[in-house]
């Protein structure tokens, strides 16, 4: 990857603006693995257009079934895997987004729900980032990618993934001695390396990791943009070469 040339929120944001039509609203996604920064890249891309084009970012994690209905299911342990979404609901509403206003669910990382207090309506923005999972093509089901104009896919190494995972995961663990309302207070119990180890072993090499194997990589091949990240965050352009 280190051939690839270093590019930055603002030169990915131009590529953007490039494909967009005057007048229309442009949906582009951004999809990768857990942990690899995808929201913080939707936010630097959209600010970085902020001035030149009305942006509104999205993330795809707020249209996961509430945790209710997962633990229903039986899909507590499968969050973030294509079942766990509302595939329906999520394409209605990138439909209905390029016709005028429309209600968007969001996720709560606090309390790792969707939060129907924190629902917010968005009205024809110029550009419509959707961040997250839950973009990949399942089996021959391509809905998701086919309600997007544009996908930009963010690869890591496993090894960096794993460690910016973990990272976060401390990170929200020692975050939660001052909210008792935090999902991550029920972590509290463990000691520091307890709760590494819990994260390690019970959730990215358990859950996350394989879903990225099994399913988040398979949206790589269909990138219109594919960025590669290197351990101290910096971006490479992989596709398209220039």
């Amino acid at each position: 990857m280190t051939a690839s040339p270093v590019i930055t929120p603002r030169e990915i944001g131009a590529l953007l603006a490039a494909r967009r039509d005057a007048g229309e609203v442009m949906i582009a996604g951004l999809t990768g693995s857990v942990a690899v920064g995808k929201s913080t890249l939707a936010a630097g891309i959209a600010e970085s257009l902020g001035t030149a084009l009305r942006v509104d970012v999205i993330s795809t994690d707020g249209f996961l079934l509430p945790n209710a209905e997962l633990d229903a299911r039986g899909l507590s342990m499968r969050k973030g895997f294509p079942e766990s979404y509302d595939l329906d609901r999520l394409c209605r509403t990138l439909d209905a987004a390029r016709l005028g206003p429309v209600r968007v669910p969001v996720y709560s990382h606090v309390h790792y729900d969707v939060d129907a207090a924190l629902e917010r309506t968005i009205d024809r923005p110029d550009l419509l980032l959707v961040e997250g999972l839950g973009l990949a093509p399942v089996g021959e089901d391509h809905r998701a990618l086919q309600s997007l104009d544009a996908l930009l896919y963010l690869d890591a190494t496993e090894e960096d993934l794993e460690h910016w995972f973990l990272e976060r995961f401390m990170a929200l663990w020692s975050a939660a001695a001052e909210d008792p309302t935090s999902f991550y207070a029920r972590f509290r119990d463990l000691g520091e390396m307890e709760a590494r180890g819990f994260a390690r072993t019970a959730v990215w090499r358990t859950i996350n990791l394989p879903n990225l194997q099994e399913h988040i990589v398979r949206a790589r091949p269909h990138a219109d943009i594919l960025l590669w990240k290197e351990r101290d965050h910096q971006l490479r352009l992989v596709r398209p070469q220039v």
